[in-house]
């Protein structure tokens, strides 16, 4: 099943025209005169800049206010086990598994430690071909672990991570289904507190926060603890404001019947969470976000790990919108839904794309750049966010200490979407179209003190720049 609006076909030439239309943004103010070169970039300044204020920094002032209403943009469960009048629901936890001998152990272990008596608690792991470990331990744990469904699949079945959820969808018999990547940390009561809030609300959909667990072992993953913490703010600013609220993977909770109205999960994109947010949009699914209780990752260690991970993010985040670009533009979006989605776009990925652009053309022409009032504001009201988000009080592992050096090494940080994206979007654009499950490697250290940098780093990255990813699928 295929939402209505959606096409996965021509994305490669939906991107040229996307880099043509950068390029040609980047380009065209320098052909005037100073200062009305500036005149572009100072408009959408202001529009994106009073965006941004509204909807980021907005939750600076609201972030007080009671978070328990059922209606509320960004909600907090009540600790303690959740008031729930009717039979509890009956819920499936489900994981897409593939090489996780470092966690999965500990993983069944965290889930059978849930705290969900009042209902039926399952989980179901779907061994996507592994090639470790992970299949004896998964056959030894289900036969210890009366609540484990292990579901396994040929490595090469196809559908990456997408294809693992379609093929445990039709198995499932709750109400509400819980995603979690395999090296998840969750709190005993998230259940008791997660499904009233989403029962009562109406919600079709909730994302909880991530919350980086080995934020102290780098910078890097110190950076990406920043970051986690700045998207969650985002989340709920945009949807504070009437916009959108996106998935972000680990620790989704769906209601099963919403997904299979949005048409399950798309086996044509490389991020099934992204793609899945514009399914349930298009089919007027509502999509929360939750604050506390958050749900606990890893961060990669190294450069290389995040510059493959970051380039998968950035290729689906621009396929869903080369794929749903009809249904976004239809009447089933309202104003508020709509302007949230071009004000994101904008600063998601035209920024990147027309700055770079910008600077070639500075370099070439030996003029000035014109695009820096823009990438200024954006970067700085994002500093601002980060020190926001980071400073709000938290459940879950202690996010980063706030000062000028901290900030500063976030914003640095998020310069390097200004790399990813130009680079995905040229190689989208000029090569065919890849499939590739490029998943991220979990290595079960909650602060990275179990294993040397360098045994970390071979963990994460064997041999990456020597051997192709044998999950790649060409289409």
């Amino acid at each position: 099943m295929t939402p209505t609006g959606s096409s996965p076909r021509g994305r490669r030439g939906k991107a040229a025209l996307f880099v043509v239309l950068c390029s040609w943004a980047g380009v065209a103010p320098h052909w005037l005169e100073p200062p009305r070169n500036l005149l572009p970039a100072a408009s959408l300044t202001l529009l994106l800049g009073a965006y941004l204020v509204r909807n980021v920094l907005g939750q600076l002032w609201h972030r007080n206010r009671a978070q328990s209403s059922a209606d509320g943009p960004g909600l907090e469960a009540a600790s303690g086990e959740g008031s729930w009048p009717g039979p509890w629901p009956a819920v499936d936890v489900v994981v897409a598994a593939r090489d996780e001998q470092a966690v999965v152990g500990r993983l069944v272990e965290r889930v059978s430690r849930l705290r969900y008596r009042h209902g039926v608690l399952r989980l179901w792991v779907v061994d996507d071909g592994s090639e470790d470990r992970t299949p004896e331990l998964l056959k030894a744990l289900e036969a210890s672990t009366p609540m484990l469904r292990v579901l396994r699949r040929p490595r090469h079945a196809g559908g990456g991570k997408s294809g693992a959820l379609n093929a445990v969808l039709e198995q499932l018999e709750g109400s509400w289904m819980l995603v979690l990547d395999a090296d998840a940390g969750l709190q005993e009561d998230l259940l008791e507190r997660l499904i009233p809030l989403a029962e009562q609300g109406g919600w079709s959909a909730m994302q909880l926060r991530k919350a980086v667990v080995n934020a102290g072992c780098n910078l890097l993953t110190r950076a990406q603890a920043m970051e986690m913490a700045l998207d969650a703010l985002v989340q709920e600013g945009r949807l504070a404001g009437g916009g959108v609220a996106e998935l972000r993977g680990n620790g989704q909770l769906l209601r099963r019947e919403a997904i299979t109205r949005a048409g399950g999960f798309n086996e044509d994109t490389v991020t099934d969470d992204l793609d899945l947010s514009f399914r349930l949009l298009l089919a007027g699914e509502p999509v929360g976000v939750l604050w506390d209780p958050p749900v606990e990752e890893e961060a990669v260690l190294t450069v290389q790990a995040l510059w493959r991970q970051r380039q998968r993010w950035a290729e689906g985040g621009l396929q869903r919108f080369f794929d749903y670009w009809p249904g976004l533009l239809s009447e089933r979006l309202n104003p508020a839904q709509k302007f949230d989605l071009t004000n994101f776009f904008l600063l998601q990925y035209v920024l990147p794309m027309v700055s770079v652009v910008d600077l070639l053309t500075a370099l070439v022409t030996r003029t000035a750049p014109t695009v820096w009032p823009l990438s200024i504001v954006a970067l700085g009201l994002s500093g601002a966010a980060i020190v926001a988000g980071c400073r709000r009080p938290s459940e879950g592992p202690a996010l980063p200490a706030m000062n000028p050096l901290a900030a500063a090494l976030g914003i640095a940080y998020l310069m390097h979407w200004f790399v990813v994206i130009p680079w995905v979007t040229l190689r989208m654009a000029l090569l065919p179209k890849r499939l590739v499950w490029a998943k991220t490697q979990h290595l079960g250290s909650e602060a990275g003190t179990e294993s040397s940098a360098d045994d970390l780093s071979l963990a994460i990255d064997p041999l990456a720049d020597q051997l192709p990813d044998p999950s790649t699928q060409v289409s």
